[in-house]
């Protein structure tokens, strides 16, 4: 890793030299100035501070990288990262990734190639290599609803554990004893606390080997495929707990395909919450996240961090799930 005495030992001046070029202190000769530029862009590593340092303006521009727009949970999320950046000036480009790693890569060059002050970065999978891509780029980033693990960076997040489990003892206390959980890709850290969660319910219940668990993706296509192959499964599960709503509304139309009503016949309940609008009947039991303060949260760190505010040490923020019971769940049929 070079040093900042390397950069003056290329640029034949001092490092109070290269510092006050960094922090754009005192009087450099436009010669001198550009010398030491140079000089730092040669060596290719430039530390995180002093890459902040360097830039020239800010643009005023941050980026959003989620994965799928089209979920109301990241709609949501977006609104609240807007309406906080705006609030202080700054735009906010879009990007959707569709659970690519690939496509993240391909907008986080696009992004750094921008010049954007920071990132907001909803990761399709746990791979640190994101957030190590941004940071030797000198571009601030904040981690959003998904954890990476071992990389130190700022975090904002709901608790998909804690919640999982507050909604798999609900089905529990409802009287269910074969709970399935249709889950998301495993490599995504949602899907892991999720799973965490539930299993912990069922263990504490003393049901730990009764555990069903179906992988998947955060689609409803998804849903609907692990809701088929668990009908075919004998017992047939009483109770489906889907780890986020599309894969509740793709598993809602295979149990009506087969004639089951929800939840007279099968309960389903699912992790985040609809809006309103566009509420289907049963409406669903949840856990909500708070999903436009976590966009807020987001934003604020990240803008805290460009004006040089805050602690220095990477900062996780885990925001409380909320169940909401609702007509999707009840007492099995044999309960009743």
């Amino acid at each position: 890793m070079s040093t900042i005495g390397d950069v003056a030992k290329r640029a034949g001046v001092s490092t109070m030299t290269v510092s006050r070029v960094i922090n754009n202190s005192g009087y450099i000769s436009q010669e001198t100035r550009e010398r030491v530029e140079r000089a730092i862009a040669e060596l290719g590593y430039v530390p995180n501070a002093l890459a902040r340092s360097l830039r020239f303006k800010r643009t005023k521009t941050i980026a959003l990288i989620l994965t799928d727009i089209t979920n109301p949970f990241f709609t949501t999320l977006a609104r609240g990262i807007e309406d906080a950046a705006s609030e202080q000036g700054f735009s906010v480009i879009f990007c959707n990734t569709d659970e690519s790693k690939d496509e993240e890569a391909e907008y986080l060059s696009v992004v750094a190639q921008k010049q954007v002050d920071g990132v907001l970065l909803v990761p399709a999978s746990s791979s640190a290599e994101s957030v190590a891509f941004l940071r030797e780029r000198g571009i601030p980033c904040v981690v959003l609803d998904r954890r990476v693990p071992d990389s130190a960076v700022d975090t904002v997040r709901g608790d998909s554990e804690a919640g999982a489990h507050q909604l798999t003892r609900h089905l529990l206390e409802l009287g269910h004893r074969r709970i399935a959980l249709l889950n998301g890709p495993a490599a995504v850290s949602t899907a892991a606390d999720r799973l965490a969660g539930y299993r912990r319910a069922l263990d504490e219940a003393g049901l730990g080997s009764a555990a069903r668990v179906y992988e998947g993706a955060y689609t409803m296509e998804s849903g609907y495929r692990m809701a088929l192959q668990l009908l075919a499964d004998v017992p047939r599960p009483t109770a489906l707990f889907a780890a986020n709503n599309f894969i509740a509304i793709g598993a809602l139309r295979a149990l009506r395909e087969a004639g089951l009503r929800v939840p007279d016949e099968i309960s389903l309940a699912a992790f985040d919450d609809l809006p309103a609008a566009i509420m289907i009947e049963p409406f669903f039991t949840v856990v909500g996240q708070p999903a436009y303060e976590m966009g807020q949260q987001a934003t604020w760190l990240l803008l805290n961090r460009l004006a040089g505010q805050g602690p220095t040490e990477p900062q996780e923020i885990v925001l409380p799930a909320q169940l909401i019971v609702r007509q999707s769940s009840a007492p099995p049929p044999a309960a009743r």
